[in-house]
């Protein structure tokens, strides 16, 4: 008919698992109120903009417009934080393995030159252990 009077929201609320997993999870609060007896009248009325005492689509679809943007909303900031946490762990893991690298690079440079010799590589690479693991595993096992 285009609209849902209180009865018929009422009886989707008590009955049906789906419309209530639905208004539960939908982020709009005046449609997650329908599902609290104390709140239910107030609900309705927020909804019905028109008090006719019947929620016509037109109003349906501005609550649901209200519940959209905020689960988008929550999106958002949920691969915002996840973003942001995936940076951080980029860099906490750039910074432990560039210290690794430079305990590697000191490790070899035995003659505290700052520069490496290729004698200085080819001897680290043959006996220092530590070294030969680096290389082999770029690091990682050092972090």
């Amino acid at each position: 008919s285009g609209s849902l009077s209180h009865q018929e929201i009422l009886g989707a609320v008590k009955t049906n698992a789906e419309v209530k997993k639905f208004l539960n999870d939908c982020g709009d609060r005046n449609l997650q109120y329908l599902l609290m007896p104390s709140k239910l009248e107030a609900s309705l009325k927020a909804i019905d903009s028109d008090g006719s005492g019947e929620i016509e689509l037109p109003e349906w679809e501005t609550a649901i417009e209200t519940a959209l943007k905020a689960k988008l909303a929550q999106r958002a900031a949920d691969r915002e934080r996840r973003a942001k946490e995936a940076a951080a762990e980029i860099a906490a893991f750039t910074a432990e393995f560039l210290n690794a690298a430079r305990k590697v690079f000191e490790m070899i440079d035995k003659d505290d030159s700052g520069a490496l010799a290729k004698a200085e590589i080819v001897e680290a690479v043959k006996s220092d252990e530590e070294v030969k693991d680096f290389l082999q595993n770029c690091g990682e096992e050092n972090l």
